[in-house]
């Protein structure tokens, strides 16, 4: 429960400085609904772990609600990396054209 209890503190404390992000206008509409719902689903998800337990046991699975989310998020941060080198290249390859252009200019 206390473990619970501080999960939910650090999700509303991060709730809280993505609203004042949003606020400051330095994330966009997008990115505050996509942080929003990940932080709620997550609260959620703590708030319902013995619920997830059960729903686990039926569907199966011989592991906890929390090993479950556990994996649910590692995947989730592999994701979120692969999405960040496949931007941080398309900048790469664009500041490269730019470069060249200057150059050849």
């Amino acid at each position: 429960m206390l473990q619970q209890s501080i999960a939910l503190i650090f999700i509303a404390i991060f709730i809280w400085r993505l609203f004042t992000q949003r606020k400051k206008q330095t994330i966009n509409n997008n990115e505050f609904i996509f942080w929003l719902a990940f932080w709620l689903i997550g609260a959620l998800a703590i708030i319902f772990i013995r619920l997830l337990d059960k729903l686990l046991i039926t569907a199966g699975f011989s592991g906890s609600g929390i090993n479950f989310l556990l994996y649910l998020a590692v995947i989730t941060l592999f994701y979120l990396i692969f999405k960040l080198r496949l931007k941080i290249s398309k900048l790469e390859k664009s500041l490269t054209d730019l470069v060249r252009e200057l150059a050849l200019k």
